[in-house]
């Protein structure tokens, strides 16, 4: 693909985005109006499902796509495996799914990818490569169920899980734009095609947001980018500890903030504010302000330490966690996870 027609999708796809994100908007603010509780990071109604325009502008671009031969038919089954998973965020976003029933769902999903990812028996870690027989395909499962919750959890304020989604895909897609300048690969493409996607929604989910993400989206985009995750670790493109790193704004807060509820005897699986991003938004009275730091720390953070592991895979483990122990410092300064916060 030229570097034209590279361009012209990417300013499509936002477009398009933006377009279906209006027309949903209009649809969700009669039927989704997401009203303010004593659990929210919000003050007035606003309507959610916005994600929806990112599930449709994403499929769209991957069956075009494939239809004109740009992407491979398993990286296709792997996007269609998806669809389920914003189905039912879909419906959750209209009134409660019971729990069971929408890990049955993410779970069968998990499975699906796996199929067409053909196993995950071996894991490339500091540069060597661990056999991890049946272990392997267990881990990669909870994995990416474990990322499409994460988004969900952290799509708590205006701005923050679009910026997420669009400083991770374009970093992954400089990372192995990089290694193979001269043939990037197909999953680069739709890494593209999923930032403008997220960044058409962004245009109106920056504060003050007209429109939340809701449950369609934030599954959907958590389980995309935990495919691609899975997918570059088997081809030995980009490893897991690169994509955990990218992942460290919103894996660290989640997991601090979850182990903490449990180690003081929270009811860890009920809804609360008491991430640090939600606790940083109330302490500096802005959305903006938390979902432009988390922008920062992503591009000139997390994606320097990104890049050393990619340049000096021997060293993973060293840069890992260099890049995570400010940032768990800071989750805990802010008491992330703190009963009452």
């Amino acid at each position: 693909m030229s570097l034209f027609s590279l361009g012209f999708l990417v300013i499509s796809v936002l477009l398009v985005s933006g377009i279906l994100t209006g027309a949903v908007r209009g649809y969700a603010t009669k039927r989704l109006l997401d009203l303010p509780n004593a659990r929210s990071s919000h003050q007035v109604p606003t309507p959610r499902g916005g994600g929806l325009a990112v599930v449709l502008s994403f499929t769209l671009v991957a069956a075009g796509l494939h239809w004109l031969g740009q992407i491979s038919f398993e990286l296709f089954m792997l996007v269609l495996g998806a669809l389920p998973i914003a189905a039912i965020g879909f419906w959750d976003d209209h009134g409660h799914v019971p729990a069971r029933w929408r890990l049955i769902v993410q779970i069968a999903c998990a499975g699906w990818a796996l199929y067409w990812l053909g196993g995950f028996e071996s894991i490339r870690f500091a540069a060597e490569i661990y056999e991890l027989g049946w272990l392997g395909p267990v881990l990669a499962g909870l994995l990416a169920v474990w990322l499409l919750n994460l988004f969900n959890f952290m799509d708590g304020i205006d701005g923050i899980a679009g910026i997420e989604v669009v400083s991770v895909a374009i970093s992954a897609y400089g990372l192995l734009a990089y290694q193979s300048p001269l043939f990037p690969g197909d999953a680069n493409v739709l890494l593209l095609a999923l930032a403008a996607a997220a960044g058409g929604f962004l245009c109106w989910n920056w504060p003050p947001a007209k429109i939340f993400m809701g449950d369609v989206g934030s599954a959907f985009v958590g389980f995309v980018l935990a495919v691609f995750a899975l997918r570059t670790s088997v081809e030995g493109t980009l490893s897991l500890a690169v994509w955990l790193i990218l992942f460290g704004v919103f894996f660290v807060d989640a997991s601090v903030t979850l182990v903490r509820r449990m180690l003081s005897g929270q009811r860890w699986y009920e809804a609360h504010r008491s991430h640090a991003y939600q606790l940083a938004a109330r302490r500096w009275a802005s959305h903006k302000r938390v979902s432009l730091s988390v922008l920062a720390i992503n591009l000139c953070w997390l994606l320097p330490w990104a890049f050393a592991a990619v340049r000096w895979p021997q060293l993973e483990p060293v840069f890992l966690a260099c890049a995570y122990a400010p940032l768990i410092g800071l989750a805990l300064w802010l008491e992330a996870g703190k009963q009452g916060g």
